[in-house]
């Protein structure tokens, strides 16, 4: 890992734009157009092979614009760091206007937005998340009802819906859960089957899949109204992320319109389910296709299981292998496999000229299969996530929820929502592939599991009883820590004040106005062992531990 200094000194060696090279260009394409049809048709096979040719740093031309794929931790890095003012996400992301609507998030200004994703975080933040895990386990108690003692079931359907679920409940509170249709469940696909590659170009064209879209939004708007409405004519209060908006106000002292709440509602479902449902389904399958891992995680959910211990957020905190797995999952298959800023003045990245104006790309799929970064990065090994690798560590590498400042705000919830699924299906059931293919299928932005593939399940009716854990994670950490002196580090560039710290270590940190706060920089040395949960657990990586000399 770099030093400080280091990086330092790299940004202070960092060439001029005059000085810098042109980024190498990727062969092939059509005079104009470029390499447009492999943008519309097969963006991640397009993308893999700029990094094959070119390395780090590759141009593709894509109708007339310019576009830059840097790979690698060190370029991601750069690009994941650099300003708004420089490389500007909310400019690559218009195509998702139409979705959340006029003036809600990145329709509005950079102020106004900023607000807006402020109003997101305490769905997110530790104090909640600490009850969703009940929750997503009584929903998927409720969605295997119908399911009888043996079937079949197409997996990726069935994560689909058991997330909107989970997520609604969760995040949006049991009364919109409560009232989710099958037109809800409709309007919701549409809206994410517009999510293509031709709406990073021209979200507005009138085509039917972009008409579609926007006669869904319009309804969605209807349904949210009609609850906001029922709600504030009866008077009842309700504890929940759409009774959060409907208090909510801006600085200026402006109320959320019933637009704005249904745009915010939308993006907070997007963060809670969009991850969830398909790479929830891709841990099942992968787990199925090696059994020496399945084997692994069933017995860690007996180890922590066995004796009766309740599915909820301390126990699902155990599930190491279970996690690896998840992420392993991710990093296979990310569902979001391109991330995009617009360069909004003329800039360098890696020591590559980035003109005003160019796309800057970072891709996941092609970020995770560098052999260099991951030891045989095509091979399903989520062994790589604990000592002595800890792969996941390494900065600006693993990007399944982007990086930096911008970082998905909802991948805490994601990981938990996917452990707890897992927890709950395989401690009931047992499965096997029906004799579907298991092979990637291009869904808009998201590579899920081609369908149909469905698996076998048969309904568990006994369990072996099994001692449970008797020493916690953070015991055994209490052993190793000694009492060396140290002190924490906070990069105020990452956090997000989703306050994980906080919840393991109140006497090290407070949350003040969605910002950690470290209450006592080089603290008794007693507490390091809590002071590391909150290392391990921060959603963002935002926090570290340095030695100090003793005495």
């Amino acid at each position: 890992m770099p030093t400080a200094q280091a990086v330092r000194d790299s940004k202070a060696s960092k060439p001029t734009f005059a000085e810098a090279k042109h980024p190498p260009q990727l062969s092939g394409g059509l005079p104009w157009v470029g390499h447009t049809m492999g943008f519309l048709r097969d963006l991640t096979g397009l993308l893999t092979k700029a990094r094959a040719e070119c390395g780090d740093v590759a141009a593709i031309k894509v109708l007339g614009r310019n576009l830059v794929l840097v790979t690698g931790p060190a370029g991601q890095e750069e690009v994941f760091r650099a300003k708004d003012s420089v490389l500007s996400p909310k400019a690559a992301y218009k195509l998702m206007n139409p979705i959340f609507g006029k003036g809600v998030v990145y329709d509005c200004e950079d102020d106004r937005m900023n607000e807006q994703l402020s109003m997101l975080l305490p769905a997110l933040q530790n104090k909640r998340m600490r009850a969703y895990s009940e929750v997503i386990s009584s929903e998927v108690t409720r969605s295997t009802e119908p399911w009888g003692q043996r079937g079949v079931v197409d997996i990726y359907e069935f994560m689909q819906t058991l997330t909107s679920f989970t997520s609604s409940h969760c995040l949006l509170g049991s009364e919109f859960r409560n009232e989710m249709s099958e037109e809800f469940a409709h309007v919701y696909h549409l809206l994410e089957r517009a999510i293509v590659p031709l709406a990073y170009l021209n979200a507005h064209l009138p085509i039917p899949r972009f008409r579609k879209r926007d006669r869904a939004r319009a309804r969605l708007g209807e349904m949210v109204s009609e609850i906001v409405n029922r709600r504030r004519a009866s008077g009842t209060r309700g504890e929940d992320f759409m009774q959060t908006l409907m208090e909510a106000k801006y600085k200026d002292g402006s109320m959320l319109s019933e637009h704005e709440i249904s745009g915010m509602l939308v993006a907070a479902m997007f963060a809670g389910h969009h991850t969830s449902s398909v790479t929830a389904a891709w841990a099942i399958l992968e787990l199925l296709q090696n059994k020496t891992w399945m084997k692994s995680v069933l017995d860690e959910l007996e180890s922590v299981y066995g004796a009766g211990q309740p599915i909820d957020f301390e126990s699902i905190r155990k599930l190491e292998k279970t996690e690896w797995v998840v992420k392993e999952a991710l990093r296979l298959h990310p569902p979001l496999f391109i991330l995009i800023r617009v360069a909004l003045v003329d800039t360098t990245v890696l020591g590559y000229r980035i003109p005003k104006g160019t796309w800057v790309a970072l891709s996941p799929s092609v970020a995770h299969r560098i052999d260099s970064v991951f030891e045989n990065s095509a091979g399903f090994c989520p062994h790589r996530y604990g000592a002595p690798k800890f792969e996941d560590k390494q900065p600006f590498a693993y990007i399944s929820f982007g990086g930096g400042r911008h970082k998905c705000m909802g991948n805490a919830f994601a990981l938990l929502q996917i452990k707890t699924i897992l927890a709950h299906l395989l401690r009931n059931y047992r499965f096997e592939l029906y004799g579907d293919k298991v092979e990637s299928d291009f869904h808009g932005l998201v590579i899920g599991p081609k369908m149909p593939i469905r698996v076998r399940y048969s309904k568990i009716d006994s369990k072996t009883e099994a001692k449970a854990e008797t020493e916690s994670k953070a015991s055994s950490k209490d052993d190793k820590a000694g009492l060396r002196p140290f002190r924490i580090v906070v990069d105020d560039d990452l956090c997000q004040g989703h306050g994980v710290c906080e919840g393991e270590a109140a006497e090290l940190f407070e949350l003040v106005n969605d910002r950690v706060r470290v209450l006592d920089g080089t603290p008794d040395p007693t507490l390091r062992a809590k002071a590391e949960a909150a290392c391990e657990h921060c959603p963002q990586h935002a926090l570290s531990l340095e030695d100090l000399p003793e005495g």
